[in-house]
């Protein structure tokens, strides 16, 4: 509505002195004087006018005056009834009792008495299979579930820490990876230790099988060997941990039991 306008067919003619510029829901006043012939009156009115809404012709974007009605959210497919063409569910109560073949109408009526909610299970299902609840309470105990299950598998989860060597490696690296390693190994991980040789370093195949099997031997009982490769050039070697060295070290020391003798001595 960029203004205001009318047309009489009588001698009146309406006159505005400004166009109104629309503006976002706001109330405007404003006048007009509506001229006649001089043998009527001069007519003064008021008109208070709200205007600027969502309507048509403005389009998504554009001027600012209009506004677009917030969508609706969508329903959740477990509860649109309506979803279901079946005049005929089987039926299960909210104590997971079977209850059997009901009518739609009758099994909506039940939840209602419930105060419950009707939830889809099985909608291919001949005929669909729903149950009553409280669907809200479901869905959390879902998520806490899911939530259960992905802290497990990270838990059990086990991740393969490289550690890369020369076969010159000085004593203060080496006592760095081999710390990395010990460490990486109580935490349940895998570690591989690679030891590459480059062009004529070659020749040193010998020190770095060597340096490798030093390594194995300073990690100890906290791992077992899974894997090994003297061949190539990047020649490795893969260990993974000893279950029972490293959850004896995690599992808390045990609480010594005091002598009968400090607590006789004690009460004295």
């Amino acid at each position: 509505m960029a203004g205001l306008s009318s047309t009489f067919q009588h001698p009146f003619k309406s006159q505005l002195s400004n166009p109104i510029k629309p503006s976002p829901l706001h109330l405007h006043t404003f006048s007009f004087r509506i001229r006649t012939p001089t043998t009527y009156p001069s007519i003064s009115t008021t008109i208070s006018a709200r205007y600027g809404g969502g309507g048509g012709g403005g389009g998504g974007g554009g001027g600012g005056g209009g506004y677009s009605k917030r969508s609706k959210p969508p329903v959740d497919e477990a509860l649109d009834i309506s979803s279901i063409k079946s005049d005929t569910v089987r039926l299960i109560d909210e104590e997971q009792k079977m209850v059997g073949l009901v009518s739609k109408a009758q099994a909506f009526q039940m939840a209602e008495d419930a105060e419950l909610d009707l939830v889809i299970l099985s909608p291919d299902a001949d005929p669909p299979v729903l149950r009553i609840m409280d669907y809200n309470k479901y869905k959390y105990e879902q998520q806490r579930k899911k939530k259960e299950q992905q802290k497990k598998s990270l838990a059990t989860r086990v991740d393969l820490k490289e550690l890369k060597m020369g076969y010159n490696i000085d004593v203060h690296d080496y006592s760095v990876r081999l710390r990395a390693a010990q460490r990486f190994l109580k935490d349940g991980d895998k570690v591989k230790v690679i030891v590459s040789l480059k062009g004529r370093e070659n020749e040193f195949r010998n020190n770095a099988i060597e340096l490798l099997r030093r390594f194995q031997n300073d990690v100890g009982e906290l791992a077992t060997e899974e894997a090994k490769s003297f061949r190539d050039r990047n020649m490795f070697i893969v260990m993974i941990p000893n279950k029972a060295i490293t959850q004896k070290a995690q599992d808390p020391p045990k609480k010594k039991d005091t002598p009968l003798e400090n607590e006789v001595s004690a009460s004295v």
